[in-house]
């Protein structure tokens, strides 16, 4: 499982010119969230239907995880997008690793007829899709919080991003080139309207 789902999943919460906008805003959008990462989540689209307890769940534990990526990128400062909002760190925390564990998984070993063999990380016993789901996107979350991208991991500090980003080279300040433009272009602007 990728760590970097994790960034996906926070970035479900999005900004453009006319506010915050929420992918998982309601049971549709969580819907084609699932279905364009089942792959990674280990849900079959096909089968998959979410519910508005489900949604609630989820956004719940994407809160949670964006607690623990403010505390990441402490002292720098946390994600605009909710900052004043989000829930405590402690509560935070122990939500994620609860999550996590309520879906125990294990190694299957796949080897289609041609192909190379190939691992996969599977529920070790029956669990529902919320389960599952949410299962899925804590441990990515542990995965990226405990792995070497922690280091790396920033809140984008451009005009009206609400985005973390992993830095990928030394220089990068921003998740985007939109986003570095974006900042310049607010600099400029302040500069010359002060001169």
């Amino acid at each position: 499982m990728s760590s970097l789902l994790a960034l996906e999943f926070v970035s479900t919460v999005r900004a453009d010119r006319s506010g915050l906008v929420d992918a998982l805003e309601d049971v549709g959008g969580l819907t084609t969230w699932v279905g364009d990462h089942a792959p990674e989540l280990g849900i079959d689209p096909a089968t998959f239907v979410a519910t508005p307890e489900m949604r609630d769940e989820v956004v719940a534990l994407r809160q949670a995880i964006r607690a623990l990526f403010a505390r990441a990128v402490s002292p720098g400062p946390a994600s605009g997008a909710d900052a004043a909002r989000l829930p405590a760190f402690e509560p935070s925390l122990d939500l994620v690793n609860a999550t996590a564990a309520a879906v125990p998984v294990a190694p299957r070993l796949e080897w289609p007829p041609g192909e190379a063999p190939r691992a996969r990380t599977l529920p070790a016993r029956a669990a529902g899709d919320s389960a599952r789901l949410r299962a899925a996107l804590a441990a990515a979350a542990v995965d990226l919080l405990a792995g070497p991208h922690r280091e790396q991991l920033r809140a984008c500090p451009a005009p009206r991003c609400v985005l973390y980003f992993v830095r990928e080279h030394p220089r990068q300040e921003w998740c985007s080139v939109a986003c570095g433009n974006r900042a310049r272009a607010a600099r400029h602007y302040r500069q010359h309207k002060n001169a």
